[in-house]
């Protein structure tokens, strides 16, 4: 059974269609990477996955469950974790605090259930020695490890990235490409929206192709990104 399947999931606002009877699973453990270019409808999807946005018609089942009608909440903790493409954190609150106020409303507990998990957390993705730093004064990095940190605290199955190596430098693309290859080999299925395709084929198993709200493809890395509809549309290359 798949951690996730979307059967013929549409939405549309007004005249704009931003999601055309898209279909397809995701296997528990895998990796599956999106691409498309701006205005593809990537990040529509993921709220239509997160439950931010509602479908006008289709299904999202989530390890078995219809969950089309559920709250972001319920879905957060039947286990969907999600990260941000701009990372806001609590900019007052310290790092740790961060993950203890995601740790305790994403998964229904109290802070201090989930202060040894949180500790865990910032010690995989490199935040320990700044744990007791205010969010707000971290460097473009350590945001994006923190948005990683935070969406990880709700104790995800299912985690969504929202570009998240968008903006860094190849040194710290990489740095992060190392932790979300950590948390995908710990048996963390993964949804990942990103431009970089570097970092994407070094984690991802499949790619799935996104254009005007529509699938153009879903494959193996290689296979998708030979293809002349991906060249063309994706790439701007005409053939």
């Amino acid at each position: 059974m798949p951690i996730l399947a979307l059967q013929s999931v549409s939405k549309s606002f007004g005249a704009l269609t931003v999601a055309d009877a898209i279909s397809f699973e995701v296997p528990e453990g895998q990796a599956l990477g999106i691409i498309g270019p701006n205005g593809a409808g990537k990040s529509t999807l993921f709220n239509l996955i997160t439950g931010n946005i509602a479908p006008d018609s289709g299904t999202v089942v989530l390890d078995g469950t219809d969950v089309t009608r559920l709250s972001p909440m319920q879905r957060c903790r039947m286990g969907v974790g999600r990260s941000f493409q701009i990372p806001q954190p609590f900019g007052k609150l310290t790092v740790f605090e961060n993950l203890l106020v995601a740790g305790a409303f994403g998964q229904g507990k109290t802070e201090a259930e989930v202060t040894d998990s949180a500790a865990a957390i910032l010690d995989q993705t490199g935040l320990l020695p700044k744990a007791n730093r205010p969010a707000g004064g971290l460097s473009l990095l350590d945001r994006k490890r923190l948005e990683l940190a935070r969406a990880m605290a709700t104790n995800p199955r299912l985690l969504l990235l929202d570009e998240i190596a968008g903006g860094l430098t190849d040194a710290e693309c990489n740095s992060l490409v190392e932790t979300i290859r950590g948390l995908h080999a710990a048996g963390t299925t993964i949804i990942w929206i990103e431009h970089v395709l570097h970092a994407l084929n070094a984690v991802v198993e499949r790619l799935l192709v996104l254009h005007f709200g529509r699938v153009i493809g879903i494959g193996a890395p290689a296979e998708i990104m030979a293809s002349r509809d991906v060249q063309e549309i994706y790439l701007g290359v005409e053939i």
